[in-house]
């Protein structure tokens, strides 16, 4: 039976104020990380450079890549960010792949501080780039801003799910089925998931409609495709790309929970 009400457990929330200067502190550092390599995106730069910068300055502040060694199944991460170009829906690893005019590219980033992480993600453009491409980027920023609007006190999961998915659907784009948002904050991935769609109803213990509570932290993450929603995995057991190779965009913030939902990863 689909138990609608599953209450997250009280480990997996930021309740003590020394916590949360942690929690806050790691969630900046992944901010100014995305800021710091927003600005190193340009034609012709090899993504394991963009890799390499946001190193550097993760460690420099006294903080760990969350990304660079996790594993799943025994794969094992080689990177600090990553970055999917194009068809690449998320996963991406850095390379010594030229970005070029005209792509779009995701930079997907967490980190820990003292325990704690933060995470999250932009897409952004490289020169030109074609009107579909500006369309996808704007929706799907747009559409994490409102499935955030529904991450306080008392709402719960498909509720951002819900709104989510009705902005990118009656835009004409599509979103990844295989891949969700997730709660954070002592661990990279913890609950409740946050699918980007309310699930059919033989699914929904797959993703719980759990309760948001206050001192929750929720990484919310919209994955957008021009075409189809179907994806597949390429061989290096990471990289998510769309079947129809069509582009896929990439937005992220990581959220506390509160009376009104606070982002703890905004960019200045």
């Amino acid at each position: 039976m689909y138990v609608s009400d599953k209450i997250v457990s009280k480990d997996n929330l930021i309740s003590t104020s020394q916590d949360l200067k942690k929690f806050e502190k790691a969630c900046r550092i992944v901010a100014e990380t995305l800021s710091l390599i927003e600005k190193h995106i340009v034609e012709g730069i090899e993504t394991i450079e963009l890799d390499k910068i946001a190193e550097d300055f993760i460690r420099s502040n006294n903080a760990q890549p969350a990304f660079k060694g996790y594993q799943v199944d025994g794969k094992v991460f080689p990177n600090t960010l990553c970055i999917s170009i194009n068809e690449t829906v998320v996963h991406g690893i850095p390379s010594k792949r030229k970005l070029k005019n005209g792509d779009i590219v995701s930079i997907d980033c967490g980190v820990k501080y003292e325990g704690f992480f933060g995470d999250s993600a932009l897409t952004a453009s490289v020169g030109e780039i074609d009107e579909e491409r500006k369309n996808l980027m704007k929706i799907t920023e747009e559409s994490l801003y409102i499935g955030i609007e529904q991450a306080f006190d008392k709402s719960k999961v498909y509720n951002i799910s819900r709104v989510i998915q009705n902005y990118v659907e009656s835009n004409g784009f599509t979103l990844t089925r295989e891949l969700t948002g997730h709660g954070i904050g002592k661990r990279l991935h913890q609950e409740p998931s946050i699918p980007n769609f309310v699930p059919p109803l033989l699914h929904r213990n797959r993703y719980p409609n759990m309760k948001l509570v206050k001192g929750m932290g929720l990484a919310i993450e919209p994955m957008v495709h021009a075409g189809k929603q179907e994806v597949e995995y390429l061989d290096d057991g990471w990289t998510v790309v769309t079947v129809d190779r069509k582009p896929a965009a990439h937005y992220e913030h990581t959220v506390l929970v509160d009376e009104k939902p606070i982002i703890l990863t905004l960019r200045n």
